[in-house]
């Protein structure tokens, strides 16, 4: 009889614990939900071409809470904080507070630094999103996870004079295919002044499609290695989507060497 209600009591026990964890993963996703992004940025990019004093880029707050948001620029370093950051650019205001069905413009100074001349040079564009505390008294505001959103977008800065154009670019690069395990990979070889970056490769006639690992991009006067999807077929081709100046895809169909 003992064991009985020895066992009736675990098993009632483990059902407690089975539903308060259920209700612990339902607060997360519920809180985690709430905590989603609310500010919508006008842009993909930013590109600064060095004649201009100043760049503008602007976001609205699509929530229906009011946002704290945190601009700052990093060098390629993406553990930098705005007290460390070490890249050349000031942002204005570099700390806002946008309410809902509102924007905000964030102004973008470049403030001097011994840059290349004959090629772009690369920096981040970081833009923190702090949602609002639950309210006071709520059933939230006892069990609660606040998660901050980062945005994290490329910054060209370009300077005058650069032969050629970003567009005609991307039809300069050559590339090399080799087989890496059961995948292939491309490595792309860019003599021009332009960073190209890309959505996606694919092997032309392939019916696959997959989305380059963090983004892809093939440096000015430089090179990368990136993964191409789908089979290589007799053609020798690939295509590639290139992400223009103002974040639309560019297709393009490219020979390669084996």
């Amino acid at each position: 009889m003992f064991n009985r209600i020895s066992s009736l009591i675990s098993k009632r026990t483990s059902m407690i614990v089975l539903r308060r964890t259920l209700c612990a993963f339902a607060l997360a996703f519920a809180t985690l939900g709430t905590a989603q992004a609310g500010i919508t940025i006008n842009g993909t990019r930013v590109v600064y071409p060095a004649d201009q004093r100043e760049v503008s880029l602007s976001m609205v707050n699509d929530g229906k809470e009011t946002r704290l948001v945190q601009a700052w620029i990093d060098s390629g370093d993406a553990t930098e904080r705005p007290d460390t950051s070490k890249a050349p650019f000031l942002i204005t205001p570099p700390m806002a507070r946008v309410d809902p069905g509102k924007g905000q413009t964030l102004r973008i100074m470049f403030t001097g630094a011994d840059l290349p001349q004959d090629r772009e040079t690369v920096f981040w564009l970081n833009i923190l999103e702090i949602p609002p505390k639950p309210k006071a008294g709520s059933d939230a505001a006892e069990n609660y996870m606040q998660l901050a959103v980062r945005s994290r977008m490329k910054l060209f800065y370009r300077p005058k004079g650069l032969k050629g154009s970003p567009d005609a670019a991307a039809d300069q690069l050559s590339w090399h295919v080799t087989q890496e395990g059961k995948g292939y990979q491309a490595e792309c070889t860019n003599n021009t002044p332009f960073n190209i970056s890309f959505s996606d490769l694919t092997f032309k006639g392939s019916p696959q499609l997959q989305a380059v690992s963090k983004g892809g991009m093939c440096p000015a006067m430089g090179k990368a290695t990136l993964p191409v999807a789908g089979e290589p077929d007799a053609s020798n081709k690939l295509v590639i989507t290139v992400i223009n100046d103002y974040g639309g895809f560019n297709e393009h169909e490219v020979s390669f060497s084996r």
